[in-house]
């Protein structure tokens, strides 16, 4: 197999002046909402000042959890032992580039560069990659499927329209010049490799359980951040109810490639738990909490961790 050509200097400039574009172009929005709808977010500040500290505790401790259950799925997507505290480590350190990069590009450069530094080669790293990507995705919309049946209602299809069709038809039509595009084989070979990988992990059961128990503890304790929060805050809302709203603007956020969903997650789950009756302030307050225990106060630690990898030689 023929190695993929090396980026130039002048595509990697391109690359980080589109990216770059891109996150000013994001700041600046997200800056614009700010200054609008100030009065709101500073009421919410206010209303999360005077949370319940207990509940604020728990949720601190089910976001440092998050880290080692992503560990612990990365662990599971590849057949050899990873080092564990270094492993962990890189997941933190991830999750600090994830907000300096757009679509999860940051997190996924320093996973790989890890892997890489681990002894795989860099095909076999972007497939564990892709192994742990496919198995969060799974997980996701199996909970989502369960909460939508425990808490029926809350998810509501869009009616069928004209542009619903025509956007059902675009898919189609997309899907179908993929198929037909020149890189397809390649992609068919990925994809290829991809199924291989996730057939090794499961010859080996305790991988399996690796790979699957951290990709739902991920996307359970992301979820009970969120319910730990409301329940600070005293808002009347279920947990299996909070958790499939997250669940379900996380994913929809995630068609949007902005640094760590800054701006669309905020959106999208200021979105649902003001269609679920909360109030603008509360669903404020809501957001605030979670974006600070999972990205604010983590991220300094995280850049630090990462400048120490470096340093290291572990990335």
């Amino acid at each position: 197999m023929t190695a993929p050509p090396a980026l130039t200097p002048t595509t990697t400039r391109k690359r980080a002046y589109w990216q770059a574009a891109l996150t000013l172009a994001v700041l600046v929005t997200v800056v614009c909402l700010v200054r609008r709808h100030w009065s709101v977010l500073a009421s919410g500040a206010g209303r999360l000042a005077g949370a319940d500290q207990g509940w604020m505790l728990v949720a601190a401790t089910a976001a440092l959890g998050t880290w080692v259950s992503s560990a612990l799925a990365q662990q599971g997507a590849v057949p050899q032992r990873l080092p564990g505290r270094r492993l962990v480590a890189a997941q933190l350190a991830a999750s600090a580039a994830n907000h300096v990069l757009p679509a999860g590009l940051g997190a996924g450069a320093v996973n790989l560069r890890f892997l890489m530094r681990c002894g795989l080669p860099v095909g076999r790293s972007a497939s564990a990659l892709a192994v742990k990507a496919t198995a969060g995705v799974v997980v996701r919309i199996v909970l989502i499927g369960v909460l939508a049946a425990v808490c029926p209602g809350v998810l509501r299809l869009p009616p069928v329209s004209l542009g619903v069709v025509g956007a059902v038809l675009a898919i189609v039509a997309l899907v179908t010049v993929l198929l037909n595009c020149p890189l397809w084989p390649r992609c068919r070979r990925a994809l290829g490799t991809v199924l291989a990988d996730i057939r090794a992990v499961h010859a080996r059961p305790h991988r399996a359980v690796a790979l699957w128990g951290g990709s739902l503890a991920f996307a359970a304790l992301h979820s009970l951040v969120l319910i730990c929060v409301t329940q600070a805050i005293e808002l009347p809302l279920s947990p299996a109810r909070v958790a499939l709203l997250y669940l379900a603007a996380s994913s929809a956020a995630a068609l949007l490639p902005t640094p760590g969903g800054i701006g669309s997650l905020d959106a999208a789950l200021v979105f649902a738990l003001t269609e679920s009756g909360t109030t603008a302030s509360a669903a404020a307050s809501v957001v605030i909490g979670y974006r600070l225990l999972t990205v604010w106060l983590p991220l300094i630690p995280g850049l630090l961790v990462l400048g120490m990898l470096v340093r290291r030689k572990s990335l």
